[in-house]
């Protein structure tokens, strides 16, 4: 079965999780994407939706889903979104599309977050994908040689800037064992927004596709 098979197999899976009338948090990216296509054609009903990211309010406004601003709608339901990498304790590696400052704050504030991926993104140990550090521009070289201290290898995500307008360091060779425990440590680099770790607020359900159908971790 394609990728693009199972991102659709996976985002129908999804609809289960999501009741008529909820204000819905939304992530960003190619599986949340197949997810609002296949909730477009359902039967769901949504009151509104919390955005993540300036390509996925176009892409609810698109899908005729009213984005609402999370200081006044307070606690969410659900917050439905991808990831790059998720481990069997549901700790997830988020970022690759550049939303993860965003997503970490609907994820906290969302009662339950449910992580939709293909098989591919499953590992035994976070790592292999590059960690996303979000920076303020101005400490770019200094939260740098901080992270390069810590073990790690960033390089800078050349021409891109966040929806906050800030820079992504890319890092690599970090040692990611204890994800709670680096991703405490490169939140407190001061100039540092927040990492793509998310250790502290995991996924409470990853739901998997792959060939012999759909997967659920919590």
């Amino acid at each position: 079965m394609s990728q693009s098979r199972l991102k659709i197999e996976v985002a129908r899976a999804a609809l289960s999780e999501v009741d008529s009338g909820m204000v819905l948090g939304v992530g960003t990216g190619s599986t949340v994407n197949a997810f609002l296509d296949e909730l477009a054609g359902s039967d769901i009903q949504l009151k509104g939706a919390v955005s993540s990211s300036r390509a996925t309010t176009e892409k609810l406004a698109e899908t005729g889903i009213e984005v609402m601003d999370l200081n006044h709608v307070g606690e969410l339901e659900l917050y439905i979104d991808g990831a790059d990498e998720v481990d069997e304790h549901r700790r997830l590696i988020k970022g690759g599309g550049g939303a993860l400052t965003r997503e970490k704050i609907i994820a906290s504030a969302s009662r339950r977050f449910v992580c939709i991926v293909d098989e591919s993104k499953c590992v035994k140990v976070l790592g292999d994908f590059a960690l996303p550090v979000e920076v303020v521009p101005m400490a770019r070289a200094f939260v740098g040689r901080k992270l390069v201290g810590l073990g790690g290898r960033p390089e800078l995500r050349d021409g891109f800037e966040t929806d906050n307008g800030n820079l992504i360091l890319d890092v690599r060779n970090l040692d990611l064992l204890d994800p709670l425990k680096i991703e405490s440590e490169i939140n407190q680099i001061p100039g540092v927004v927040t990492c793509g770790l998310f250790a502290r607020r995991p996924a409470d359900r990853v739901l998997i596709a792959g060939e012999a159908g759909i997967r659920r971790l919590g």
